[in-house]
């Protein structure tokens, strides 16, 4: 069975991607690109939901995203280190999967996991296309690694217009009702940076980030390398 992807996505908690990229996402599996997902960990530690329901929001966005295959690498929340074990993890999903286009998080973000996914993942790029590495499973080059943005917003090398796709990418957002929801008394949930009002401050930060090419909606991107187009 081919498994191989267009585009794997890391992240290091189920939200992450969907947050930095969701619309984008649905552009492309809309137009028939296969995509995955891997989330680095159950996000065991987050303050509202469980590790049950979490897995539940996951599936459903995934769904809403047209996603191919979504995995998670079960490695502990707020535990990731750029450690041998955990960029093995990393390269071996990305040679299972023999993906294009690899997406991490950007390298400066509020929340630690998320430098530390961002971290690993260009980590394991590098050793994936290591013919001496792992040797027991086939080295893998990857075309592209780019960066989504998650809490913190930087200046992007390049953006997606994402206009005509962006609902999806709400719906699935909404999907993750444990983290969004506002907190009250008859849901006991606690109050959070992503349950007040910070659904609206992304599609703030979207449309922000299609201004200059009056775009009503764009995600951004950051490549450490020239992005290369045969044709312009």
């Amino acid at each position: 069975m081919n498994q191989a992807l267009d585009i794997l996505i890391f992240g290091a908690h189920p939200d992450d991607a969907e947050i930095g990229m969701g619309a984008t996402i649905v552009k492309h599996t809309k137009a028939g690109y296969r995509i995955g997902i891997c989330d680095l960990t159950y996000a065991e530690m987050s303050s509202n939901g469980s590790v049950e329901s979490r897995k539940l929001e996951a599936d459903e966005a995934s769904q809403l995203l047209g996603l191919t295959m979504r995995t998670n690498l079960g490695l502990p929340d707020r535990g990731l280190f750029v450690c041998r074990e955990q960029i093995e993890a990393i390269v071996l999903e990305i040679r299972k999967f023999k993906p294009r286009i690899v997406f991490a998080p950007y390298w400066q973000d509020r929340h630690p996991d998320h430098v530390a996914c961002s971290l690993l993942v260009q980590e394991a790029v590098f050793n994936a296309k290591l013919r001496k590495y792992l040797p027991n499973t086939e080295a893998t080059a990857v075309d592209q690694l780019l960066f989504y943005f998650i809490n913190d917003v930087f200046e992007a090398d390049l953006i997606v217009d994402v206009t005509d796709d962006y609902s999806r990418k709400i719906d699935a957002l909404h999907a993750y009702k444990t983290q969004f929801m506002p907190a009250t008394s008859e849901n006991d949930f606690v109050q959070t940076p992503i349950n007040q009002g910070y659904i609206q401050r992304v599609e703030a930060r979207d449309r922000m980030m299609g201004q200059k090419k009056i775009i009503e909606y764009a995600e951004g991107f950051v490549s450490k390398l020239p992005y290369t187009v045969n044709l312009f």
